[in-house]
C-alpha cells in the first residue's frame, strides 16, 4: 500500500512545486506531473498508483477530486532521501564482465563445430548439447534462484554465479584429449549453472542502483555485456583454434583457450568479492525508497508467482518472448552449420558473421534502452521490433545461399539489429506489466521460456538442415516468429482495450 500511495501523492499533488537537480553529488527527487496527461505513459517505478485512484483516472475523475483524495497521503508519506553515485557504473561494469565471460564460454564449441566433432569423435548433435546445457540447466534451477535473490541479495547471487563460471572453466582446462568429452560436457554443465545467476540480474541491478531516467538504458547496458560475450564466442574460436588435421595442434590450440577462459573468469571472480556492492547507502529513487521500507513478512513469493501465472498480458509476452529469443539461440548455436554448408572451409568468416551478428544487436539493444528511457513507448517499440525482426529473417532466410559472402554479412547485420535489439526491450515491459512484482520473478519466468524454445528450435532446425536444408530450418524459425509477433499484437491489443 506505501509503494501505490505514496506514488499517488508524488503524481497528483499539483501544490508540491519542487525540483532538483539531477547530479552525481546532490539527492534528487521525482517532479510532480499531471496524472491525466501522463497516464498512458505510466512507469512502474516512479508513477505507480493504487487501483482505486487507477479506477478514477480511467473513469475521468478530475485531478481535483484526487488531490483531494490524497491530501492525508502526503502528510503520512513525505518524500525520502534520495542520491545517485559514481559507483552505479562500477557495479554495472563488473555484472558485465562477469556475464561476458559466461558467454563467451557458452558458444566456444558451436562456432567450430566441425573442429570439435572431429577431434572428439562425435556427432553435432553431441556438440549442440555442449550449447543446449545452458538452457536446460536454466529451467529447473531459475525458481530457486529467483528466490535466493529475493532472499538473499544481488552481491550473493552474483558472488555465487562467478564462482561456479570460474569453477566450470578450470575443470574444461583439463578437456583437450579426444577421451575427455565427458569431462567437457561437465565443466560446460557448470558454466550453465552460472547462466542461471546471470539472465535476471539487469533489471534487479538497474532498479537498484539507477535512476527512474537511466533505468531502461542500465538495463540494456546490462544486457549488452552478455552480448560482448558472445561477441567474442564467434570472433576468437576460430582465431584460437584453427582447423587442422594434426590432433596434437589442435589440442595445443584448444588448451590455450581453455585457460585464457579459466583466467579470465578467475580474475572476474576475485573483482566481484572484493569490490561488487548489494546496493547503494541512499536509494536512488523514490520508488526504491518505499521498497526498502516495505516489511519483508508483506512479500510472498509464491503468491508472487501465482500473480504473474494469472496475468494474462504478461504471459502472452512470456511465449512471444520465448519464440523470439529461442530463434536467436538456435541460429547462434547452428551458425557454423549454416555457414560451411553454402561456404565450405569459411570457419572464420562463419565467425565474423557471428560477431556482425551480435555487434548489430549490440547497437539496437542501447538504442531501444534509450528509445524507452525517453518515450516509455514500451507496447508500440515491442511491436515494431517484432516485426523487423520477423521481416529481417525472413531475408536472411532467402540470401544465405546466393554464393555472396558480403550480402550473408549485410543481413547477419540487420537480422542481429531488431532480434538481440528486442531482449532488452521484453525485460523493460514485463517489468512494466507486472510491477510491483519482482523484476528478478518476471525476468526469470522470460528467461525460462527463451531457454525451453531454445532446447526445442535448436534439436528441431538441426534435424531439418540435416535432411532438407538450411532454407528450410530457416523458415520454419520463421513461421514460428509469425506466431509470435501475433501474440505480440494480441498483448498489445489487451492493454489497449483495458486502458493500460
Amino acid at each position: 500500500e506505501s509503494n501505490f500511495n505514496l506514488a499517488v501523492f508524488l503524481r497528483i499533488s499539483t501544490d508540491t512545486k519542487m525540483s532538483f537537480e539531477d547530479d552525481f553529488s546532490q539527492d534528487w527527487v521525482d517532479k510532480p506531473s499531471n496524472p491525466l496527461k501522463d497516464k498512458h505513459s505510466q512507469t512502474r517505478r516512479d508513477q505507480t498508483m493504487s487501483e482505486e485512484c487507477k479506477h478514477h483516472l480511467l473513469s475521468g475523475s478530475s485531478t481535483e477530486d484526487l488531490e483531494e483524495s490524497s491530501a492525508d497521503v502526503a502528510l503520512l508519506y513525505p518524500l525520502m532521501e534520495t542520491k545517485l553515485y559514481k559507483r552505479r557504473w562500477v557495479m554495472l561494469f563488473i555484472f558485465c564482465i562477469y556475464s561476458m565471460s559466461n558467454a563467451f564460454m557458452w558458444l566456444q564449441y558451436s562456432i567450430i563445430s566441425n573442429i570439435f566433432m572431429r577431434f572428439y569423435n562425435i556427432g553435432s548433435l553431441g556438440i549442440d548439447w555442449l550449447s543446449m546445457i545452458y538452457f536446460l540447466t536454466y529451467i529447473p534451477l531459475i525458481l530457486p534462484v529467483t528466490w535466493l535473490l529475493d532472499n538473499r541479495g544481488l552481491k550473493h547471487v552474483v558472488v555465487v554465479g562467478s564462482a561456479f563460471n570460474c569453477i566450470g572453466a578450470w575443470i574444461k582446462t583439463s578437456t583437450a584429449d579426444p577421451e575427455m568429452f565427458a569431462v567437457t560436457f561437465f565443466g560446460q554443465f557448470v558454466c550453465s549453472v552460472a547462466t542461471v545467476y546471470i539472465l535476471g540480474i539487469p533489471s534487479r541491478l538497474a532498479s537498484l542502483w539507477f535512476g527512474k531516467h537511466e533505468v531502461s538504458t542500465a538495463c540494456s547496458v546490462g544486457v549488452l555485456g552478455n552480448q560482448v560475450g558472445i561477441a567474442i564466442g564467434f570472433l576468437l574460436p576460430p582465431i584460437l583454434v584453427p582447423n587442422s588435421d594434426d590432433m596434437n595442434e589442435l589440442a595445443h590450440h584448444m588448451r590455450i583457450m581453455f585457460y585464457i577462459s579459466a583466467g579470465v573468469a578467475t580474475v572476474i571472480f576475485v573483482i566481484v568479492i572484493i569490490v561488487f556492492q548489494e546496493r547503494p547507502e541512499l536509494p536512488p529513487s523514490q520508488a526504491q525508497a518505499q521498497a526498502r521500507n516495505m516489511p519483508a513478512d508483506e512479500y510472498s513469493y509464491k503468491a508472487s508467482i501465482l500473480r504473474l501465472l494469472h496475468n494474462k498480458p504478461f504471459m502472452l509476452l512470456v511465449v512471444s518472448y520465448g519464440l523470439n529469443v529461442g530463434c536467436f539461440y538456435a541460429i547462434s548455436t547452428l551458425l557454423n552449420r549454416m555457414i560451411i554448408e553454402h561456404y565450405p572451409n569459411e570457419e572464420v568468416n562463419a565467425g565474423r558473421i557471428g560477431l556482425t551478428i551480435v555487434v548489430a544487436g549490440m547497437v539496437g539493444s542501447l538504442l531501444c534502452g534509450l528509445w524507452l528511457d525517453k518515450t516509455k513507448t514500451y507496447k508500440q517499440t515491442t511491436l515494431a521490433v517484432y516485426i523487423l525482426s520477423l521481416i529481417s529473417m525472413l531475408v536472411y532466410s532467402f540470401t544465405l545461399n546466393l554464393g555472396h559472402l558480403w550480402v550473408v554479412f549485410v543481413m547477419a547485420g540487420v537480422l542481429g539489429f531488431f532480434m538481440t535489439g528486442y531482449l532488452p526491450l521484453g525485460f523493460e515491459f514485463a517489468v512494466e506489466l507486472t510491477y510491483p512484482e519482482s523484476e528478478g520473478t518476471s525476468s526469470g519466468l522470460l528467461n525460462c521460456s527463451a531457454q525451453l524454445f531454445g532446447i526445442i528450435f535448436t534439436i528441431s532446425q538441426g534435424k531439418i538442415i540435416d535432411k532438407w536444408g538450411t532454407l528450410a530450418g530457416n523458415i520454419f524459425l520463421c513461421i514460428f516468429l509469425g506466431i509470435g509477433l501475433v501474440m505480440t499484437g494480441e498483448t498489445n491489443l489487451q492493454l489497449t482495450t483495458s486502458g493500460s
